[in-house]
């Protein structure tokens, strides 16, 4: 095995930087706030770091405004513009970083329609969770990431009628930074499934 040198950006949950750690290889979590697992992590922006020599980048930015199910808030109004193109600008970097080995991960939203369509859409429910949460990779020198454990979807049912994933109901969008944290950590099985398949 070659040991690797792993990045994994916008990671306070330690999750994917323990999975890699688990198999051998070097690997240190970034992110703006402290980590909530103790391991290798640094609290700063990533570009502090970038170029540090890793071989490999998984990064999960923020998509507070990349994702499209809060389009009607950009309705005339600029401030959410150019958070957005901010938030745009961030990935479009971190694409383009000098790291052989990138995998960008977002829920379904504008950086297929403003940079590039995801290389595939992975699904919870593939790697062991009963839960749905449409996600794209976007990955440079890495392969497509195989499921390993597919099981049925858990589904909830507002009063409204709307069907709603698991995650959705426990961590409904309200703004709370305590359900944006929720909805951030990266299930295990694909936390797992990165340092198996990739490491």
């Amino acid at each position: 095995m070659n040991k690797l040198s792993v990045l994994v950006s916008c990671e306070f949950s330690g999750r994917v930087r323990d999975a890699f750690i688990k198999k051998g290889h070097d690997a240190i979590s970034c992110d703006l706030i402290p980590t909530e697992s103790p391991g290798p992590h640094y609290q700063g922006d990533v570009f502090d770091i970038i170029d540090d020599g890793f071989d490999m980048l998984i990064a999960f930015p923020p998509c507070t405004y990349l994702c499209t199910t809060a389009n009607r808030s950009f309705l005339n109004n600029p401030d959410r513009w150019q958070k957005r193109l901010d938030a745009m600008l961030f990935v479009h970097k971190l694409m383009n970083a000098d790291i052989d080995k990138i995998c960008i991960e977002n829920p379904k939203g504008v950086i297929s329609s403003h940079i590039r369509k995801p290389d595939q859409y992975i699904q919870p429910y593939d790697f062991g969770h009963c839960d749905s949460k449409m996600t794209g990779l976007w990955l440079k020198n890495l392969p497509l990431l195989k499921p390993t454990h597919t099981v049925e979807p858990i589904w909830k049912i507002a009063p409204s009628g709307k069907r709603m994933s698991v995650t959705h109901w426990d961590s409904p969008s309200t703004g709370r930074p305590e359900m944006t944290k929720l909805r951030a950590v990266t299930y295990q099985g694909i936390a797992d499934a990165f340092a198996n398949q990739w490491g």
